[in-house]
């Protein structure tokens, strides 16, 4: 450390500390040695941190391949200048070698690295032991570990070191899992345990408790269920089926929770996994049973619900109208917030019996008195529709008006407000029509009704019969997004692509927790998309909308305004392929990644329960109709470039059957090209957005119009043009 001190004199706080240095090492006793190094290492992190704000040299070579970026790392590593980059560059030149098992060189770069480098010090420790087992020197590979364990005693690559150490004495093993439950490397101790000792209760309940979202641990649920129920307290039924419930076992979920703690949550989840499960009478019982033990929670709300739902099956309660609508009637009476939509489901529900006097008054109080409610805006909505069907487009744009302006947040908004523009064009009123589609895209940039906005006002973008053959403009992120959870050592970690390292520290230090805060989750949604689990990444993000405390939807709402958010809401994995193939068939990229995003979420080996395999969900029947189209042989459907050339050539037949329209090729490929051509014979209708709204199967309906929301989205974020002049409304 001496040395490094004296190299650079300018770390030191102070000339009188530089003049101590020249007296030579005889000059400090121990206890000023002591004082030289902590303010050496306070300067040292002072002035990283104010390198990490600047441009790295070092951040833009992590991506390449170590030949590529080796000799450019070395000059970087040769300075003879402390910095921040400096020590970036000796690091990933060590993990390099590492990687080649050339432990002596790997150890030159890592010499003291643990001193000029703090933030990652112990994770240089790490490297070193490792570097120490390449060059077979086993007993400084154990010291190093040790020195972890001595100087880091809170920080989670504690775990790293005492697995290593366990590898010779289990009590090091012990240790880990003792201190460390939620830690995976803890996790990998106790599955090895267990290969050796499956007899072993304990890591089996710590595996159900903090391994959930792990597929391999349904296999562990199960044998503590069958083999250890008597051993299991209602805390470890409660862990077997929460897994359950994450995963969507629901059936195994409700046996679980059956035995699980009588809470409100656990009530309404044990009751929901029976009535998903084809168990509607069990769950009427449970959700009656929640709704007298707990009268005031906010679950029950919920249950009230599922129970006028179930109360109208003549299976479950004969004549059950009466009792709904007195379920419905608690609800109004004891949670105000659920009050409009129980409202209007009452006023529906005395319709269908024939008291429309009644159910006119509700709708008329749910106006009155709710008028803010998304509820209302159902109702105004609906109402709108019956005037559109009627040929009154001036009472339909009445009544579809109010709602851009009374439930802005509505998810009716956006589309009640490119109708009430697509209205005033037809009743001749240009400028209102133009304001509102404007409004679309100003207010809600990334809806479907966006896009079909743009095109009215003659945007650039591609339309229905224009857009397979549409070239954008594609400008693909060069960097990484920046996770906004986490640690500091997490985050350099991630920044130098450290990914394995990265994904472990951070699932230890979220390991265990139930709720995780805005940043945590979508931290974490980046990480699975880095792990190409794209379903569950994509789906981490999305949910962050649903976290309905107001501090939560302050940090989602200024999350919503970085480009790495919708970057991971929208990823681009696969390009390479996707963009050969589809110029290859003269389609849109975009559009052939706006479907692969709604038929797979970008899961190579996914499986629909109908049976069609991967990227493009090809059913193997087509598969192997196209293959002999093509000339493809020894294909596999979970390939993804055969997926991809496959989809992509039966994307652009589907094309050619509809005369290049993209919605009836979009539709066909979901409903099949029957439906579609029967619905073109029924509806007539040339207007596309008629056409649409009139599709009969809601599935087919939702699929076209998420397609299309896709593509709208794609091509927002990752084109500039269209970026920049959105940017403008």
């Amino acid at each position: 450390m001496l040395n490094n001190i004296k190299k650079n004199p300018s770390l030191l706080a102070g000339a009188g500390v530089a003049v101590l240095l020249l007296m030579g090492t005889a000059a400090l006793t121990p206890s000023l040695l002591n004082w030289l190094e902590t303010r050496n290492q306070t300067r040292i992190e002072e002035l990283f941190a104010e390198q990490a704000i600047k441009p790295s040299q070092v951040l833009p070579l992590v991506l390449l391949a170590p030949e590529q970026r080796d000799a450019k790392l070395k000059a970087i590593a040769d300075s003879p200048t402390l910095s921040l980059d400096r020590s970036r560059a000796r690091y990933l030149l060590a993990t390099d070698l590492l990687e080649k098992y050339e432990g002596g060189p790997a150890l030159r770069q890592l010499e003291n690295l643990e001193k000029e480098y703090p933030l990652l010090a112990p994770y240089v420790l790490l490297k070193q032991g490792r570097g120490y087992e390449l060059s077979n020197e086993p007993t400084k590979a154990r010291e190093t570990w040790q020195k972890i364990l001595e100087d880091y005693p809170d920080s989670p690559v504690r775990v790293e070191a005492l697995y290593k150490l366990g590898q010779k004495d289990s009590e090091y093993w012990d240790q880990a899992l003792k201190d460390f439950p939620s830690h995976p490397r803890s996790h990998q101790i106790a599955r090895e345990r267990l290969e050796k000792n499956p007899d072993q209760v304990n890591l089996l309940k710590l595996l159900a408790k903090y391994e959930k979202n792990n597929a391999k641990t349904n296999e562990v649920r199960a044998v503590l269920g069958k083999d250890y129920a008597n051993e299991l307290s209602p805390e470890d039924w409660q862990a077997i089926a929460d897994g359950y419930w994450d995963v969507t076992l629901y059936k195994k979920a409700a046996e679980s929770y059956g035995k699980a703690p009588a809470t409100p949550q656990n009530r309404y989840r044990w009751a929901r996994s029976l009535q998903v499960s084809d168990q509607p009478k069990a769950a009427f019982k449970i959700y009656q049973q929640m709704v007298k033990d707990y009268p005031n929670d906010p679950e029950t709300a919920t249950a009230l619900k599922r129970l006028a739902g179930l109360s109208l099956d003549p299976k479950i309660v004969p004549k059950g109208t009466a009792q709904a609508i007195a379920y419905l009637d608690q609800i109004m009476q004891n949670f105000p917030e659920q009050a409009p939509d129980a409202l209007l489901e009452k006023a529906d529900l005395l319709a269908k019996k024939g008291d429309r006097t009644r159910a006119n008054q509700l709708r008329k109080t749910l106006l009155e008195k709710y008028p803010q409610s998304d509820a209302s805006a159902e109702y105004r909505w609906k109402t709108a529709k019956i005037f559109v069907d009627a040929g009154n487009l001036v009472k339909a744009w009445e009544w579809a008006q109010p709602i851009t302006v009374q439930n802005p947040d509505s998810p009716i908004a956006p589309k009640a407000a490119f109708w009430v523009g697509k209205w005033a064009l037809q009743l001749g009123k240009q400028k209102e029509a133009e304001n509102a589609f404007r409004h679309v895209l100003g207010t809600y940039p990334e809806s479907y009704y966006a896009w079909r906005s743009a095109v009215m006002l003659n945007w650039d973008v591609g339309d229905f019969n224009s857009v397979k053959e549409f070239t954008p403009n594609v400008s693909l992120p060069t960097e990484r997004p920046h996770p906004a959870g986490g640690s500091e050592t997490f985050r350099e970690l991630y920044r130098l692509g450290e990914d394995g390292d990265a994904i472990t520290l951070f699932n230890a230090e979220i390991g265990g927790k139930n709720d995780l805060t805005v940043d945590e989750q979508f931290t974490l949604g980046l990480l699975r998309l880095l792990e190409g689990r794209n379903l569950e990444g994509m789906g981490l993000v999305w949910q962050l909308k649903q976290k309905e405390e107001p501090e939560n939807q302050e940090q989602w709402q200024k999350l919503r305004q970085t480009s790495d958010y919708w970057h991971a809401l929208f990823p681009f994995p696969y390009a390479d392929p996707i963009f050969r193939w589809s110029k290859q068939r003269k389609l849109n990229p975009l559009l052939v990644t706006s479907l692969i995003r709604q038929e797979s979420r970008f899961e190579p080996e996914i499986r629909s329960p109908v049976g069609a395999l991967g990227l493009m969900q090809v059913m193997p029947a087509t598969g192997e109709w196209v293959a002999a189209q093509i000339g493809l042989k020894n294909y596999s459907l979970t390939k993804v470039d055969d997926n991809v050339n496959l989809g992509t050539w039966y994307l652009d037949h589907t094309h050619q059957e509809y005369l290049n329209n993209s919605m009836l090729a979009v539709a066909s490929y979901n409903a099949g090209p029957a439906k579609v051509t029967e619905w073109m014979q029924r509806f007539n209708e040339r207007d596309p957005d008629v056409f649409v709204e009139k599709i009969p199967y809601k599935e087919t309906k939702g699929y076209v119009e998420s397609v299309f929301s896709n593509y709208w989205n794609y091509l927002r974020i990752y084109n500039p043009e269209i970026a920049q002049q959105l940017a403008k409304e």
